[in-house]
């Protein structure tokens, strides 16, 4: 980040929070300290999961790659989000950050959850809008050469950037995803930040900011903001069974 950049930050974001603290925020309103809590793509340090070491009864991390440096209590699986090795209806809730953009198979991964959620259980998510001038330019660069894109803006381990597929990134295709898999959107919202992308350069983080204040602003354009933050319902039994059809073999 440039000095000047780093000044402009601290000028037109003062108070403004984080997607990744509203996040939070939404996980902490449904985690009791009995409940068993479950990070779908934690990260191989696990690193939003470690937060909750003694905050709930069980913590589990589901990932792709190697695990390393995994604090005491919790549990770590190496698996797809498709194939959870864990009980039906064992979870009360699961969070997930940065990670349904690279979904291969949403639809799968959206069973899969309320597979392994208690009856009322709860799915909070925080994604790209598929909307967001980062995510269509984003969608314009080839999948091999994100990692060395985001290695040099973000300062990210390039072993740790995955295919972006945005499959699940608009509001139309959460409600679908959901309702062909026994859920109910609780809540969605659209969230801003400071235009990180630009952090390298002041003039281009100045016009970002420009983009992001218009967007706050008009009600009308608050699609386009950065993220979308989803807070999922599983329902009931009954109701699942009148919402999904069943298929025969």
């Amino acid at each position: 980040m440039s000095e000047l950049a780093a000044r402009l930050q601290r000028k037109y974001y003062p108070r403004d929070a984080h997607p990744y603290r509203h996040f939070e925020r939404a996980v902490d309103a449904h985690l009791r300290s009995d409940a068993v809590l479950l990070d779908a793509g934690c990260g191989r340090t696990v690193p939003v999961l470690r937060q909750y070491v003694g905050r709930a009864r069980r913590l589990i991390g589901v990932e792709l790659v190697e695990f390393s440096d995994v604090p005491e209590g919790i549990e770590t699986y190496r698996a797809d989000l498709c194939h959870i090795p864990v009980p039906a209806e064992s979870v009360d809730l699961v969070m997930s950050r940065s990670v349904f953009e690279h979904l291969d198979d949403p639809a799968a991964v959206y069973r899969e959850f309320a597979r392994i959620l208690k009856p009322g259980g709860r799915v909070v998510f925080l994604t790209a809008n598929m909307w967001d001038y980062a995510t269509l330019l984003a969608r314009l660069v080839p999948n091999r050469l994100h990692p060395g894109i985001v290695a040099k803006v973000e300062g990210r381990e390039e072993e740790d950037v995955f295919p972006v597929r945005y499959r699940t990134n608009t509001r139309k295709a959460v409600s679908r995803l959901a309702a062909s898999s026994g859920f109910e959107v609780e809540d969605f919202r659209y969230l801003g930040q400071y235009p990180n992308y630009f952090m390298f350069n002041a003039a281009l983080f100045l016009a970002g900011t420009a983009y992001d204040k218009l967007l706050e602003r008009v009600d009308a354009l608050r699609f386009l903001r950065s993220w979308i933050l989803v807070t999922l319902r599983r329902a009931s039994d009954s109701a699942r069974s009148l919402s999904i059809p069943v298929v025969h073999p």
